[in-house]
């Protein structure tokens, strides 16, 4: 008869066994899984490059109107952010946060002044510029199969169909026979609007053909003053309510589409009509007459405008500056570091002449 030791021994090595068992078929099941996951990966990130991005990097408002949350942390971080986003660590944080002080801090006067801040504004925003020029080369690639250096609406549009799941040997194949294509209401609807942003980045004598340049207006409207415009009139075209192509207040901080069905989304709403009113009485319009004009909010919408650099360099100041003296130091950064970095940092003042 078994004893109650080699008993227990004898399933000790039993679960083991099982335990690695269990453990190997793990193992090899994550190639596939990997797969999948890589194979969904591919499918957004060929639809991202070839479809304009709703958000853009370094300008205040987003495409559809809303007001762009995250201005101030890419103004201020530039490429940096990401960084900030992926570093848990507060003290790590904290010592590059000190050293983006030190490099705005031109003159080393250990403060930082509204044209100190100006020029920094505008060199993280030329950061993104130069960031979407080189995105915007591969994107072009992937939309220029003959590298002829120009894209047709129809070649783009076989791309565009092909990234939803069409069959893009089938839908190549109609185009160039003239068939009709059968899609979808909410595609078509996508589609019609992209074609009439195709024609607007599309430089005089239109040809229908975008060249790299061109095709970077049409994903970047911030690239082009022109297509800025066109993107300020879309904006002003959903929001405008009596239809006379400007803005009132009651217009811009209408709320969305929707009913507030509990108090959290009405928590939301409110912050979005507070929010919103500030910015137009402060900032967008600019004479205080209470209307904004189209050319108000292209100005508001320029990113690479000095005068409203300077203005954003002030408010940011304007944020932090508890000794009231116009400037930044740097333990008025470390302390308002969520609005700066959007993350917070943890004793804030410990170190800091240590580590300045």
């Amino acid at each position: 008869m078994m004893s109650r030791q080699a008993f227990l021994c004898s399933l000790g090595s039993l679960y083991l066994s099982l335990l690695f068992i269990f453990l190997l078929m793990d193992v090899y099941a994550r190639p596939a899984n990997h797969s999948v996951l890589k194979e969904r990966a591919g499918e957004a990130r060929e639809e991202n490059e070839i479809l304009p991005p709703d958000h853009l990097n370094g300008v205040k408002m987003e495409l559809d109107g809303h007001l762009n949350k995250e201005f101030h942390q890419e103004v201020f971080l530039g490429k940096e952010r990401e960084e900030f986003e992926e570093d848990s660590q507060p003290r790590r944080n904290r010592r590059k946060l000190v050293g983006i002080f030190s490099k705005v801090d031109v003159n080393n006067d250990k403060k930082i002044s509204a044209k100190e801040m100006q020029r920094w504004i505008m060199e993280k925003t030329d950061e993104h510029f130069q960031e979407a020029v080189e995105e915007n080369k591969m994107h072009f690639r992937a939309v220029d199969p003959d590298g002829d250096g120009h894209v047709s609406w129809d070649e783009y549009k076989i791309k565009f169909l092909a990234s939803k799941g069409f069959n893009e040997k089938e839908i190549a194949e109609k185009i160039k026979n003239n068939e009709e294509l059968k899609i979808d209401e909410e595609t078509q609807e996508v589609l019609d609007n992209l074609k009439d942003r195709w024609y607007q980045a599309d430089n005089p004598p239109p040809d229908l053909l975008l060249s790299e340049q061109e095709f970077l207006s049409f994903l970047h409207p911030e690239h082009s003053r022109g297509m800025l415009h066109f993107m300020v009139q879309e904006i002003v075209r959903d929001l405008d309510q009596d239809g006379d192509k400007k803005l009132t207040l009651s217009e811009f901080i209408s709320l969305p589409v929707g009913t507030v069905e509990n108090q959290q989304a009405q928590d939301i709403d409110d912050d979005w009509v507070r929010d919103r009113r500030k910015e137009f009485q402060e900032v967008i319009d600019a004479n205080h007459d209470g209307i904004v004009t189209m050319e108000e909010l292209e100005e508001y919408m320029d990113p690479m405008n000095e005068h409203n650099a300077l203005n954003e360099a002030r408010q940011m100041i304007a944020v932090a500056d508890e000794n009231q003296n116009h400037h930044l130091e740097l333990e008025e950064i470390l302390k308002y570091s969520e609005y700066f970095t959007g993350s917070k940092l943890m004793d804030y003042a410990r170190n800091v002449h240590e580590e300045f």
